[in-house]
């Protein structure tokens, strides 16, 4: 009877699925420390700063500015109000000081619609700063979240939930057709599928985004445009993964994209409040990269998205090739002498 019971186990529990297993709880574990590590203490860390005021004062200021313990500013000079704003606007810098010679009561430029939290910080940080010289300052807001987008997050979660849906997708092509396509053919296939759902998938979220519940006021086309393009980019990078290590690429997947890509892509905290690794990566994943992109559309005329869109046609393309390459090189071994070959 025990014999027998071993037995049950021992083929129940495969060395198979006891890696994958240990997998998941890897997987686990590095969500926990991810999230944590990236989110648990938000600081200023160089925060690209512009500072108006005449000459003998700007240079003073600056200097003080960036003596702040933490280092929590990039303080740079700016011949006037109007160069501020415009490099604001551009996403260049991320707020400015504004001095008032004539007064005690400056002014602060901030961009809400760049993250709210970023923009509350910047206000606290002057505020101490300013207290200390007997001076205040008003808060002007350059470009305002909207106000149906609570703490400018809309476009962080269009992002996640659109790259949420490219990998399931992807993944449910794998699962129930095997996780390696055959052949070229089957791989363009997929390929082709991911196309398609994410043409309507992108359509989708713009108009839930935007009409429907007014969360973003950017354009419905550009929105569409950039979602089509990062549920392609992921679901092809996904594809590629699952090409060249099995249903293991869906773990790689879920490892890039929402462990690593979702706590770096500046939605709850933008990248200058992150820990250096984190704001490190976060540009160079789909998550950072859609979410920069989203809030150019949304509040600053489409500025400074260009790098961002290249991250994302890189992702795409690459996922493309590999999946393509994979799949041509497992039909080449599959038809060699003495192969046993593979189906999907």
């Amino acid at each position: 009877m025990k014999q027998s019971t071993l037995s049950e186990v021992k083929s129940a529990v495969t060395p198979r699925a006891t890696l994958l297993v240990i997998g998941v709880v890897a997987l686990q574990l590095l969500f926990v420390v991810s999230y944590v590590g990236a989110l648990h203490e938000p600081r200023l860390r160089d925060v690209a700063f512009g500072v108006v005021a005449p000459p003998a004062a700007a240079e003073r200021t600056v200097q003080r500015l960036d003596g702040l313990p933490g280092s929590p500013l990039d303080p740079r000079a700016l011949p006037d109000e109007a160069a501020a704003r415009k490099q604001i606007e551009n996403r260049d810098i991320d707020g400015a000081l504004v001095v008032n010679p004539d007064g005690t009561t400056d002014t602060l430029l901030v961009a809400s619609g760049s993250g709210k939290a970023l923009a509350i910080a910047l206000g606290s940080l002057t505020d101490n700063v300013l207290e200390a010289e007997g001076r205040t300052a008003r808060t002007v807001d350059v470009a305002p979240a909207s106000p149906h987008d609570f703490n400018g997050l809309s476009s962080f979660y269009l992002v996640i939930g659109l790259c949420v849906g490219a990998y399931l997708c992807a993944s449910i092509l794998a699962i129930s057709a095997g996780a390696r396509p055959a052949n070229p053919t089957r791989a363009a296939t997929r390929l082709g599928t991911m196309v398609l759902v994410a043409l309507v998938g992108g359509l989708g979220g713009a108009i839930v985004v935007g009409p429907i519940l007014g969360a973003l006021p950017g354009s419905v086309w550009a929105l569409w445009g950039l979602g089509a393009l990062l549920v392609f980019a992921v679901g092809a990078a996904t594809l590629a993964l699952q090409g060249l290590f099995g249903v293991i690429g869906i773990g790689l997947a879920i490892l890039l994209i929402v462990i690593m890509g979702n706590p770096s892509a500046g939605g709850a905290f933008p990248a200058p409040m992150l820990p250096p690794f984190w704001e490190a990566i976060g540009p160079a994943l789909p998550p950072g990269a859609g979410t920069w992109a989203a809030r150019s559309i949304s509040y600053f005329d489409g500025n400074s998205m260009t790098s961002f869109l290249l991250v994302l046609s890189a992702w795409a393309v690459a996922g493309v090739a590999v999946t393509m390459l994979a799949a041509v090189l497992r039909q080449r071994r599959a038809t060699e002498p003495n192969s046993p070959g593979e189906t999907s």
